[in-house]
């Protein structure tokens, strides 16, 4: 009997990060070889470059040509240490930022780059050379946590929990007391009026005004401890999307003063009164999970078959596997095609795209799976 352990061969690429831009009309992907970019539509690759080693993270200008390039995976590209903004138009480096201690992420826009490291958040002026703007303290911040857009900038606060929203016009620093633990997922708006934010225990999602820092609104993804992967505002601005652990895609109404109600008819929302009774009687009780909102629509998405990793903030607490790409690979990483579709991706070996569509049927918001594919073997 042959009783030799089988030879482990070489796995097809893997997905180290999945980002989109700031639109979801794309979504990049930061492969063991390179990185490839994708139309989150259809999935199909529209650009793939070949480094021939590793990209622990890739973020994209918008639909711009720059990228932002951290090294990562078992054999990186470039340093812990280091951003690379690389101008894909022209097939090279166009600028490069060095740090003390391993970055953990990166927003970019036209005017401004903002690189996160595991207790700060700087900010550079986006030309040649890049000029630092200002140094921010934070709590521990290993997942990278942080919004940029034209307006406002957006991290973690120094205690955990806290939130601090920086108005990049006059540099005015607001703190928000979010949530009495630390915080698991943080997103801004399309036009960044509006910040989601959850804690590590993923048990609520609320919902604030950036410019006054008041709270909206707040929404219950369960009553059961998870870790949330991803929040993504819908287009409008009315609904909010939400994946976690437990393996299921929630969306949720989001009330905002500044725009009028679509209806469910058109945009595929729902009353609250459709989101709040799911407990019948119960949900009179003023007080406890019966009482709150919750999704209006879900549907299960795939997480996909992962050897089972450590967390990125698991990991670094243990003092091991810190580089990009080598932690628990990133899944439900959701895009808003439009005002009623979105798609969830993931990273890993087993990388999947799905797309989702609300619908009506007998006068009900339903979320139908139409469509789902393992991206890189395209």
């Amino acid at each position: 009997m042959n009783t030799r352990p089988v030879i482990e061969t070489p796995n097809e690429h893997a997905a180290l990060s999945v980002t989109f831009n700031q639109d979801a009309s794309r979504f990049v992907v930061g492969l063991d070889s390179g990185f490839c970019i994708f139309l989150s539509d259809s999935s199909q690759v529209q650009t793939a470059r070949v480094f021939n080693a590793g990209l622990g993270l890739v973020q994209m200008m918008g639909n711009a040509n720059y990228l932002a390039l951290v090294g990562g995976g078992r054999s990186p590209k470039f340093p812990q240490t280091k951003v690379i903004i690389w101008d894909d138009s022209k097939g090279k480096i166009g600028l490069e930022l060095a740090t003390l201690t391993a970055v953990r992420g990166v927003q970019i826009t036209k005017s401004k780059i903002a690189v996160v490291l595991q207790n700060s958040v700087r900010v550079y002026a986006f030309h040649k050379p890049p000029t630092p703007l200002a140094k921010y303290e934070t709590a521990d911040n290993h997942l990278g946590l942080c919004c940029l857009s034209d307006k406002y900038l957006v991290f973690p606060g120094r205690t955990p929990g806290q939130v601090q929203v920086v108005q990049l016009a006059t540099d005015s620093v607001s703190i928000i007391p979010a949530h009495s633990s630390a915080l698991g997922a943080l997103q801004l708006s399309s036009d960044g009026e509006l910040l989601a934010t959850a804690s590590e225990k993923g048990t609520i999602i609320r919902i604030f005004s950036t410019s006054s820092c008041a709270k909206i609104a707040e929404r219950r993804r369960g009553s059961e401890f998870a870790t949330i992967f991803s929040l993504r505002f819908s287009p409008l601005g009315n609904m909010l999307a939400c994946t976690s652990d437990k393996g299921n895609l929630h969306i949720f109404d989001v009330p905002n003063p500044r725009r009028p109600t679509t209806g469910s008819s058109t945009s595929g929302g729902s009353s609250n009164t459709e989101s709040t009774n799911r407990w019948g009687f119960l949900s009179n009780i003023p007080f406890g999970p019966f009482s709150d909102v919750y999704s209006f629509v879900s549907a299960p998405f795939a997480i996909g078959d992962e050897t089972p990793l450590p967390s990125p903030a698991r990991a670094i607490e243990r003092g091991d596997n810190t580089v990009l790409g080598t932690s628990r690979p990133i899944k439900g990483v959701i895009g808003w095609v439009d005002d009623t579709t979105l798609v969830v991706v993931g990273a890993g070996q087993d990388a999947r795209w799905e797309k989702f569509v609300i619908k009506q049927e007998d006068g009900k918001s339903v979320l139908v799976r139409e469509g789902w594919k393992k991206y890189l073997g395209n």
